[in-house]
């Protein structure tokens, strides 16, 4: 296996929410007998599930803040395929299956026709000039290649909104952009990910609380990230509502956010998030007596790593989508996959130079090189000039946002390497405060310093190995050894080793003053400076935001999205014509075409150019509706609970105000006597009616929920299920399977329904003369014989689907339509959020009073209705 094959890490720019990736879990579909155990003997144990569904969906709001995630050892009896997490936070795979994926067919192709989703290039002035807001979870490095993309978007015209944690607020709005508070702290993060680098968290942190803290953390963050998409900024009270969302993945609200709010979606991330065979996930440590080939066990390290991640999260994400986003949740299969099932454009920020593009990789990802700021400007203080002045040139040293346990022994063993060595050295003090109440000739500590500037000054750098340092690094020619913590981390080094321009990577838990004298001996040999140079004038060529803000509008619905007016704008609102024609509007046509009096208030309403649609992918009938009964029950339980918890809840609460009313009551005695307590006495009895009221409409509340659940579960989700999974059920035993439209409403309801009795028929009883001869003419005997098998088995299953669809399909639509017309709670805000945003463009719009432009919007208005 070579060096990048063995690349392994987690990512660095998601210390506080885990670790996630793109999934792909086909690969999965004939397996059985999934076992989930953990490996820590002083854990509890963890219930084995049988069957692909492992962990019961759970939407309920009273999720365990100290629950840790699901399991720490996977295995697949039946496929040989087994996962492991170890003490360093890699995930030791043994993948034994003779499962190959088809040379010819990319992975991606084999789910998705990836062929059709070449996107158009559109010229400098076509799309529209957007609100964007940016999610971004991680430390310093991790932010600052978003202040360089939002700058460029900026130069591109859009309007771009920072969400990121509250400690970067300074460091974003100097740069120019607008800022949002998202919570969370990523110096506690960094330390936490010191101490637990895995997917799964270590007993002790279970036993500190540390787990809770963490998950309450991803919780605030989760709604913080919300409200940063339809939320004023909290400085100026200025409005805004996204148009679009562009995040790093480990934020993780990204693609729920857009999905309440109709939107598109790009992800951009500094490591590998999705499958290829070209080398592992970087949190993979595939174990060489795998008997399963490499590119196999390559592809599908990317799916076990996201199923792993998934698991932790679930519950909290779920309560999040229900409360905040008013949006149904996600089933456990389906939210490891999400990225990859709604085929969501992807950017990585990484240079092709040194980590080429994957050949399998479809067209909706793009690689387009490292993201770079501006050099700030910078003056470096005396103490550094004439640092740099008095000697040989230093070599640098520095961690960054690294928080570790013990700082002081760091220290020693930089300054014995670099005494030892022969060499000088710049160290940053980062986080972890490296140098406090040391003294050294030789060295220098420093604070922060932009590297930009700094890594013209030095021969060589060692750090950590975040992918903006290492970067920036690269980019300057310097020879680069990285000990890496967690993360990607670990991949960088790796990738900087195989092209020469550094040692391997050394585990900061291995680091000593011998390996680290040894990696600054290899970072001055003249080899590795050549390397170091050769990758600096490849990097020299690219323009890595410039390409990624090409391919944010590259994979825009761009034709969606424009206002039918004014095409430069977003459309926002949906006006119905009186010949039911729609037009799409933005803000600025609508207030001026409502102030000409052209528009009827009755028939506007909020458009979304991007709806996301999540249909639950089905194998078979009998796993779809055994699922489907088990989420029913999961409901059904969690509504239980509340049937008897809320009534107690309000008969406390009524408790709580009879006890607030007794202690804020000053009355005189006396007084109290001449009023014969009479006031006091009709309180108490408001009191405990109002009690008992409430808590009697709790229960018939949960009572009513319990019963809608339970009729939804069996006459709706059930035969919907089991439709699905019929119409699955052709690809087991190797027939095409039938796909069905979308459903929005009660007509696409009807036509699907329709279509799935007729063609379900039809195929069905013409399938056993059809097949047959089909697979004569390409196959011989053979082939008519396989023919007939998948003909006869089409008698069999496709009339269920069509019987099953022609009865599910409509309610289901029925449903959708009965649901879209009544608001929820998310879409109130939505729209006010809109109407706020409108009239403060309406009032710009009413101060210059652009004759111009309105009278351009009116005959593009004639134009568009044909008056």
């Amino acid at each position: 296996m070579d060096k990048a094959s063995e690349a392994s890490s987690e990512t660095a720019s998601s210390p506080s929410v885990g670790h996630a990736s793109a999934y792909y879990h086909s690969a999965f579909q004939n397996q059985s007998n999934i076992e989930y155990s953990l490996v820590d003997d002083n854990a509890s144990v963890i219930p084995h599930y049988d069957g692909i569904e492992v962990v019961p969906d759970d939407s309920s709001t009273n999720f365990d803040h100290e629950a840790p995630p699901a399991y720490h050892q996977l295995t697949i009896a039946d496929g040989g395929i087994s996962a492991e997490v170890m003490q360093n936070g890699r995930v030791s795979m043994l993948i034994n299956s003779s499962m190959r994926i088809p040379e010819q067919v990319s992975p991606f192709e084999s789910q998705h026709n990836f062929s059709t989703l070449h996107s158009p290039t559109y010229s400098q002035s076509e799309y529209p000039l957007l609100h964007i807001v940016m999610h971004v979870v991680g430390s310093r490095g991790d932010v600052q290649p978003f202040i360089a993309l939002g700058k460029e978007l900026q130069r591109s015209g859009h309007k771009v909104r920072l969400a990121t944690h509250n400690i970067f607020e300074s460091f974003v709005r100097e740069s120019g952009l607008d800022f949002f508070p998202i919570g969370g702290d990523p110096e506690q993060l960094m330390a936490y990910m010191v101490n637990n680098p895995g997917i799964i968290p270590k007993f002790a942190s279970l036993r500190d609380g540390e787990i809770a803290r963490k998950r309450k953390m991803i919780l605030e963050m989760l709604e913080g990230c919300w409200r940063s998409c339809i939320e004023p900024d909290p400085k100026t009270n200025r409005p805004f509502v996204a148009e679009a969302i562009i995040a790093n993945p480990p934020s993780f609200a990204h693609l729920h956010c857009a999905q309440a709010l109709g939107i598109p979606v790009h992800l951009m991330f500094t490591m590998p998030w999705t499958p290829t065979r070209e080398f592992p996930h970087p949190l993979a440590n595939i174990v060489k007596t795998s008997m399963a080939d490499v590119e196999t066990s390559n592809f599908l390290s990317y799916g076990l790593v996201e199923l792993m991640t998934w698991q932790g999260l679930v519950d909290i994400i779920n309560m999040w989508r229900k409360d905040s986003l008013s949006l149904e949740p996600i089933r456990a299969m389906m939210g490891a996959g999400l990225a990859d099932y709604l085929q969501l454009p992807f950017t990585y920020c990484w240079s092709p130079s040194l980590v080429r593009t994957p050949a399998d990789w479809p067209s909706n990802i793009d690689v387009c090189g490292f993201f770079f700021r501006d050099p700030p400007d910078f003056t470096p203080p005396v103490e550094l000039e004439e640092f740099l002045k008095s000697g040989p040139t230093p070599i640098y040293i520095g961690f960054g946002s690294i928080v570790m346990n013990n700082p002081q022994m760091m220290t020693e063993i930089i300054l014995c390497a670099v005494n030892e060595a022969g060499v000088r050295a710049i160290v940053s003090k980062g986080w972890s405060k490296l140098g406090n109440g040391y003294s050294d000739p030789n060295v220098l500590f420093i604070d922060d310093c932009p590297h930009e500037w700094l890594f013209q000054q030095v021969s060589a750098v060692v750090h950590h190995g975040g992918a903006g340092t290492t970067a920036c690094g690269l980019r300057n020619s310097r020879p680069t050894a990285i000990v890496p913590f967690f993360g990607d981390q670990f991949f960088w080094g790796e990738q900087v080793a195989a092209a020469g321009a550094g040692p391997r990577p050394i585990d900061y838990k291995s680091l000593d003053s011998a390996n680290l004298i040894a990696a600054i001996h290899k970072l001055l040999e003249p080899q590795t400076l050549l390397a170091a140079q050769r990758i600096a004038l490849s990097m020299e060529k690219e323009s890595g935001v410039q390409e990624a803000v090409k391919s944010f509008h590259r994979h825009l619905p761009m034709k969606k999205m424009q206002c039918d007016i004014l095409p430069r704008q977003p459309a926002v609102w949906q006006y119905q014509l009186d010949n039911k024609q729609e037009l799409k509007l933005s803000d600025e046509a609508a207030f001026i075409l409502m102030e000409q009096k052209q528009l009827k208030m009755k028939n506007i309403k909020l458009y979304s150019s991007n709806k996301i649609e999540i249909e639950y992918k089905r194998w078979d009938p009998l796993s779809a509706g055994s699922s489907t009964l088990i989420d029913t029950i999961m409901d059904l339980t969690s509504d239980g609970k509340n049937l008897f918890t809320a009534p107690y809840k309000e008969i406390k609460k009524a408790q709580a105000l009879r006890r607030e009313d007794s202690a804020n009551s000053h009355t005189d005695m006396n007084e109290v006597a001449l009023r014969g307590g009479s006031t006091d006495a009709r309180k108490e009895t408001t009191r405990r009616h109002t009690g008992a009221a409430a808590a009697a409409g709790a229960a018939g509340k949960g009572l009513g929920k319990m019963g809608g659940g339970f009729a939804k579960g069996m006459l709706l989700d059930l035969p919907v299920a089991m439709a699905d999974g019929f119409h699955a059920m052709p690809m087991l035993y190797g027939d095409k399977k039938i796909e069905r439209g979308a459903i929005t409403d009660w007509k696409s309801g009807m036509a699907v329904g329709g279509k799935s009795l007729a063609v379900g028929f039809f195929d069905g009883f013409t399938g056993i003369v059809t097949a047959p001869a089909k697979g004569a003419v390409k196959d011989g005997a053979a082939g008519f014989a396989k023919g007939f098998v998948t003909g006869t088995l089409g008698v069999l299953f496709k009339p269920g689907a069509a019987m099953l669809g022609f009865v599910g399909y409509p309610l289901l639509g029925v449903y959708k339509s009965i649901s879209s017309l009544h608001a929820t709670p998310t879409e109130t805000k939505i729209l006010l959020a809109r109407q706020i945003l409108g009239s403060e463009t309406g009032r710009q719009i009413s101060e210059q009073r652009d004759g111009e432009k309105i009278q351009s919007v009116l005959e593009g208005f004639r134009r568009a209705t044909g008056r």
